[in-house]
C-alpha cells in the first residue's frame, strides 16, 4: 500500500504542475493486475495528462519456452494485460525501452498501430563506428526513422559508454570527415528555420522537440564567445547521432504534406445519391490528375477499339459520362478524341441541379455546344435517346461499390449498346486486418453502439498491418448475368505470421481496385495502388470487442452486402479465434441510401 500511495503522490504532483505526460516504470514479471488497478484509479482522476507505461521492446523466437513460465516471453502480452485491465484507456500510451537486439520486423510492425508516444534508447543499444563514435545497427537506424514517421519522441537513456576523442568530429558512418562544428551549424540552420522558411509547418508532423531545442542551444553556444569551450552534456553524442538519422531522411512528398492533417482522423463516407456534393468537395476531386490521366488513356484505348484508324473520321462514337459532376470525365474523353483522332457525341449526365449550372458553364467556356448534351436528370431513371457505345463513370467509393456504384450502373446499363464498353469494366473490394489503437479510441470515445457499427473514410497512418489484404466482393459491368441481385457474401481466413507474435485487430482496412479497360487500372488496394492519386482513402470497419489472434490461430472473418428497397449496408464479424456479434444488424446504424 505504501508504493500505491507514493505513486498516486508523484503523479498528483506531476498533474499539479501539468505535465503532459508522466512516466510510469515497466510492470514487473507477467503478473500486473495489482499495478493496474492502482494505475486504473489514477487515470479516471486526471484529466488531460497522458500516463506512458514504460515497456521493454521484446519478443523471444523460443516458442517452445514454458507459458507458464514468470518470464517475459513477448512484451505485447504485458502490454495488452496491463491496457485491458485499464480498459483500452485512451490516456494510457507507451514509452518502448528499445534494447541491443530487436524482434523481427514482423513483430516490430505491431507496435505502430499501438500509442506508442516515446522511445527510451539506452547507450548500451549504441554500436562504436571506426572513430570511437556511438552509432545504431542498421536494423535501430530503420526503427528509429519509422519512429520519426509516426512522430514518437526519442529518448537518450544511460551512461555514457564511448569514450569520445577530443576533437574529432566524425557524428554517424564513416564518411562523414567535415567539422562538427561546421556541420553543426548547418544543420541547425536546416533545421531551425535559417535560411529556410516554411520547414517547421512542412514537417511538423515528423519534427520533435528534443530535436529543436537541442539544435537551438547548440546555436545560441555558437553565437555566445563566452561559451567556446564549455563542456558537452555527456550524452549529446548519441544525440547528435539521433539528430544525424532524422536530418538524412528524403522530406514528405507534396501529396503526403497535403493529407497531414486526415492522418488517423475519421470521416463519413460520401452519400452521392442521397445528398448532393458541394463545390468544395468537386473541387478536391477533381484536382487529382492522375485519376483522370488513367480515365483518359482507357477511353482511348476504348475508343480505338471501337473505330477502325481507316474509319475514324466516318463514324462517330456515341459517349456517356454518367455522374458527370462539373465536368472533368467530359474534358478528358475530349481529350482522349483528340488524341485518337476519333469523333464524339457525349451526354452528360448528373443530377445534381447545382453541379449542372457549372457544367453547362463549362460548356459555354469551352465551345463544346456541338458536342456534349448535358442532361440534369439521376442515370437510373433518365430515358435516353439513343444507346451509348461507352458508358464512363466515377461512382467508385473507398470500398468500390459503397457508394452504389453497382445500382446505379446497373440502372444505366438499359441505354448501353449490346456490345457497348462499360468504363470502369469492373472492381473488388478488399479487406486486412489492423492494429489501430487510435481509431478504437476515437470510435470507442462516443460511447454508442451506433459509432462501433459505422464505416469510417480515413488516412491510415499510426496502424499496424497484420496480414496482406484478400479480395471481398466485385463486380462486373456491363452485367449480362440473369441474376442481377447485388447482394454479396464472403467468409475470409487470414493467417497472421507466427513470428509476429500475438496481436490485436481493432477492425478492418477496406480498400478497392478498379479495371477501367483492359490494362488499364486504378486504385488504392497496397500492393497495386495507383501512384500519387488522392481522390480515395481507405476504408475502416471498425470492432466493437477488439479481438486477440495468438500465434498459430487464424481470423476468420464475415462480410455480407446487403440490399432493401431504400438502402444498401454491411454487416461483418468474427467467428475465429472467438465469436463476435454481427455488427450494423438489418443496417440499424449505417447505411447508404438509394
Amino acid at each position: 500500500m505504501d508504493s500505491e500511495t507514493t505513486l498516486k503522490q508523484e503523479v498528483a504532483w506531476a498533474s499539479h504542475l501539468s505535465l503532459q505526460a508522466c512516466l510510469l516504470p515497466a510492470p514487473k514479471g507477467t503478473s500486473c493486475a495489482n499495478y493496474a488497478r492502482c494505475v486504473n484509479q489514477i487515470l479516471l482522476g486526471v484529466n488531460n495528462m497522458q500516463l506512458w507505461l514504460r515497456i521493454p521492446l521484446l519478443k523471444t523466437d523460443d516458442d517452445s519456452m514454458d507459458i507458464n513460465s514468470n518470464s517475459l516471453v513477448d512484451s505485447w502480452e504485458l502490454w495488452n494485460s496491463f491496457r485491458m485491465l485499464c480498459e483500452h484507456h485512451s490516456q494510457l500510451s507507451i514509452a518502448l525501452d528499445v534494447l541491443s537486439s530487436l524482434p523481427s520486423a514482423n513483430s516490430l510492425g505491431r507496435w505502430f498501430g499501438e500509442s506508442v508516444r516515446a522511445a527510451i534508447i539506452d547507450t548500451d543499444s549504441f554500436l562504436t563506428n571506426a572513430r570511437g563514435y556511438p552509432c545504431l545497427s542498421k536494423r535501430h537506424q530503420k526503427l528509429i526513422t519509422e519512429f520519426f514517421n509516426h512522430s514518437v519522441q526519442i529518448v537518450i537513456s544511460g551512461k555514457p559508454v564511448h569514450g569520445l576523442p577530443k576533437g574529432s568530429a566524425d557524428l554517424a558512418a564513416n564518411n562523414n570527415d567535415s567539422n562538427f562544428d561546421d556541420w553543426v551549424l548547418q544543420k541547425v540552420k536546416d533545421c531551425v528555420g535559417i535560411s529556410c522558411e516554411g520547414f517547421e509547418e512542412e514537417n511538423k508532423a515528423l519534427f520533435t522537440a528534443i530535436e529543436a531545442s537541442h539544435y537551438k542551444d547548440k546555436l545560441a553556444s555558437f553565437s555566445n564567445p563566452a561559451n567556446k569551450g564549455v563542456h558537452r552534456h555527456p550524452l549529446r553524442s548519441y544525440l547528435d547521432y539521433v539528430g544525424y538519422l532524422y536530418q538524412r531522411m528524403d522530406p514528405l512528398p507534396e501529396q503526403e504534406r497535403f493529407e497531414l492533417g486526415y492522418r488517423d482522423f475519421l470521416q463519413s463516407p460520401l452519400q452521392p445519391l442521397m445528398d448532393n456534393l458541394e463545390a468544395q468537395t468537386y473541387e478536391t476531386f477533381e484536382k487529382d490528375a492522375v485519376k483522370y490521366i488513367q480515365y483518359q488513356r482507357a477511353i482511348c484505348k476504348a475508343l480505338q477499339d471501337r473505330v477502325p484508324d481507316g474509319k475514324a473520321l466516318m463514324i462517330t462514337t456515341v459517349l456517356m459520362v454518367v455522374g458527370a459532376g462539373r465536368g472533368p470525365l467530359v474534358r478528358a474523353s475530349l481529350q482522349a478524341a483528340e488524341e485518337t483522332g476519333r469523333k464524339l457525341k457525349i451526354y452528360a449526365v448528373e443530377k445534381n441541379p447545382n453541379a449542372v449550372v457549372t457544367l453547362h458553364s463549362l460548356v459555354k467556356l469551352e465551345g463544346w455546344e456541338n458536342i456534349v448534351t448535358i442532361v440534369s436528370s439521376d442515370m437510373r431513371y433518365w430515358d435516353a435517346p439513343e444507346k451509348a457505345d461507352i458508358l464512363v463513370s466515377e461512382l467508385l467509393g473507398s470500398f468500390g461499390d459503397n457508394e452504389l456504384s453497382p445500382e446505379c450502373l446497373d440502372g444505366a446499363q438499359r441505354f448501353l449498346k449490346d456490345d457497348g464498353i462499360s468504363i470502369p469494366s469492373s472492381y473488388t473490394s478488399f479487406i486486412q486486418p489492423i492494429t489501430a489503437s487510435k481509431l478504437y479510441n476515437d470510435v470507442k470515445s462516443h460511447k454508442d453502439v451506433v459509432h462501433f457499427e459505422t464505416a469510417y473514410v480515413v488516412k491510415l497512418h499510426n496502424v499496424a498491418r497484420l496480414a496482406p489484404s484478400q479480395p471481398v466482393f466485385t463486380f462486373t459491368h456491363p452485367n449480362r448475368s440473369t441474376n442481377k441481385s447485388n447482394q454479396r457474401y464472403m467468409k475470409l481466413q487470414f493467417d497472421i505470421p507466427s513470428e509476429t507474435g500475438s496481436s490485436m485487430v481493432h477492425g478492418f482496412a477496406g480498400y478497392f481496385d478498379a479495371k477501367l479497360y483492359k490494362d488499364i487500372h486504378l486504385g488504392i488496394e497496397p500492393t497495386t495502388a495507383t501512384p500519387n492519386m488522392f481522390s480515395w482513402f481507405s476504408i475502416f470497419f471498425p470492432l466493437r470487442t477488439p479481438v486477440v489472434v495468438h500465434p498459430g490461430s487464424s481470423l476468420e472473418v464475415h462480410f455480407w452486402r446487403c440490399c432493401g428497397p431504400a438502402k444498401v449496408w454491411y454487416e461483418w464479424c468474427i467467428t475465429s479465434p472467438s465469436p463476435s456479434s454481427i455488427q450494423n444488424s438489418n443496417g440499424r446504424s449505417y447505411w447508404v441510401g438509394l
